[in-house]
């Protein structure tokens, strides 16, 4: 049992957390009360970047570690799920970036003919775009493929992992607001909706300056083109307004016109588990185990996936993690 891990929660961050430490030779249990598939990072359209998430100054280095490793994974995007394509980010000038930036794949200002019509700014770049169910069933492989394992199981609380293993990694997402109990915790609702591809082979995303909830997106995906979106605070319901993705249509339609009267493939709604900053910290169980709690990603989980599972991964046995805690920066 001593050298025993379980993980609670089956969706990127817990997937992703697990396959590191399997990798480094623990032994590694995931409790995910769903299948991956229908956890909310099946739903993420997943274009890497920083995303509705705090502290900055971590963000940065958690984001750089993760698309060295995204960017490593495109090379085999058929058996990975990730691929790394060409687009515009509008509304977003290069100095508001962190140092993070200086490594995305020929990120520049877009010339004028570039722009499309009415927008004034956009960076482009070539950023990791990940198919996410496609992703999520790699990860539970090379999980497998280190020795680790995948279970349908529901946690009722930390203490009931802590009587399997010596540490418990909590991945929980938006449910670490009954578990941990933490009342921070909320949800942000992203609705998309997924179309057939009329020919689109660039992402586009443009911020939504004149509503902070709406976000117009396009991402191409092999299984049609994703578009969106919403992110609307303290929304718990998780059926798709009709209204919302007409809304959503209509504004992708008018950046790219060929998108109208495009079949719709899918309605989808996600709820982002969102924190005023990610938690990563170590505590004491009583009976002494080690209880490592990762969550709070908000919509960057697939961002910093891979940087938050170096940072929450269990130290050696006898040295506990100091709970690194900077002032929040605004909301998450």
């Amino acid at each position: 049992m001593n050298d025993t891990v379980i993980v609670v929660g089956g969706g990127v961050v817990g997937l992703t957390s697990a396959v590191v430490l399997a990798e480094r030779g623990r032994r590694v249990r995931v409790w995910s009360r769903e299948p991956a598939g229908r956890t909310t990072s099946a739903v993420a359209g997943a274009l890497f970047w920083p995303y509705r998430i705090e502290p900055a100054e971590l963000v940065g280095p958690w984001s750089l570690r993760s698309l060295r490793e995204y960017v490593a994974l495109a090379r085999d995007p058929e058996r990975t799920g990730v691929r790394v394509v060409a687009g515009l980010m509008t509304d977003t000038p290069r100095a508001g970036l962190g140092s993070w930036a200086d490594e995305v794949p020929e990120l520049r200002e877009a010339r004028a003919g570039e722009l499309p019509e009415g927008c004034g700014q956009a960076l482009r770049a070539r950023l990791p775009l990940i198919d996410m169910p496609a992703h999520l069933r790699y990860l539970e492989e090379r999980l497998r493929a280190a020795g680790g394992s995948v279970e349908r199981r529901t946690a009722g609380g930390f203490e009931e992992a802590a009587a399997e293993a010596s540490v418990v990694l909590n991945c929980s997402g938006l449910a670490a607001r009954e578990l941990v109990p933490d009342a921070s915790v909320f949800p942000v609702r992203g609705q998309l909706v997924v179309v057939e591809n009329p020919g689109i082979d660039e992402w586009f995303v443009s911020p939504g300056e004149d509503d902070a909830a709406a976000t117009t997106y396009l991402f191409p995906q092999p299984y049609g083109l994703v578009l969106g979106g919403t992110a609307e605070e303290h929304v718990w319901d998780r059926l798709p307004d009709p209204g919302t993705a007409a809304a959503i249509v209509g504004r992708c339609a008018a950046l790219r016109p060929e998108l109208r009267g495009a079949r719709v493939l899918a309605h989808r709604v996600g709820l982002r588990p969102a924190r005023p900053r990610v938690r990563i910290e170590e505590v004491r169980l009583p009976g002494g185990a080690r209880l490592v709690h990762n969550y709070g990603h908000g919509g960057a989980g697939v961002t910093v996936a891979w940087g938050c599972a170096e940072e929450g991964a269990p130290p050696a046995r006898g040295k506990p993690r100091a709970a690194a805690a900077p002032k929040p920066k605004g909301g998450g």
